[in-house]
């Protein structure tokens, strides 16, 4: 089967604290929502779908090759947001602003090297976000919704550096996801 996998950047103390305190408020709304645990939340760049073991050698060598193209990036937070409709929500994220063009980049070069491992490009452009809660089947939204979307509409924080870049192993288990590091990359400054 492989091991389902991914590659995304840790949060920055600062940025993990605007994560936390959000997340606070929304595990006490009436949002019928699976919350994600602030300590998995992280900022994904490209998932691997089911990798092959034998592959890892050889995906961590072009990984790192990508790494050494690229400086650290300044991130911000920027407010929430909905993917699906606000009638019809499917996940609930927050924004990043900063060297979100850079960014893009960025996972562009990574799937353009791991194409010929498989792994799926994403055409869609790159939207960073940090995923907070992902809405349960049928949820439709609620005035704790719009109210929330409202508080932190201009919700900001210092900017910080995303300056390593790690691969995740990703076990689904009955209480969770786990993430497991299986290797990490420096940003060249």
């Amino acid at each position: 089967m492989g091991i389902r996998s991914f590659l995304a950047f840790e949060l920055p103390v600062e940025i993990k604290k605007g994560v936390s305190a959000v997340s606070e408020d929304l595990k006490n709304s009436s949002l019928n929502a699976r919350w994600v645990k602030v300590e998995n939340i992280h900022l994904t760049m490209v998932f691997l779908g089911h990798m092959a073991p034998e592959h890892l050698e050889s995906i961590q060598e072009r990984v790192g090759a990508v790494c050494q193209n690229h400086r650290p990036f300044e991130i911000i937070i920027q407010g929430l947001g909905v993917f699906g409709s606000k009638r019809h929500p499917r996940v609930l994220w927050m924004g990043l602003s900063g060297d979100v063009k850079r960014l893009a980049v960025f996972r562009d070069d990574l799937q353009d090297a791991l194409e010929p491992f498989g792994v799926k490009t994403e055409k869609r452009v790159f939207k960073p976000h940090l995923t907070l809660g992902r809405f349960r089947k049928g949820a439709r939204s609620t005035p704790d919704l719009d109210t929330l979307l409202s508080r932190f509409d201009t919700l900001t924080s210092p900017a910080c550096l995303l300056e390593e870049l790690v691969l995740f192993r990703s076990d689904l288990l009955p209480g969770g996801a786990v993430y497991t590091p299986l290797g990490r990359w420096p940003l060249e400054r």
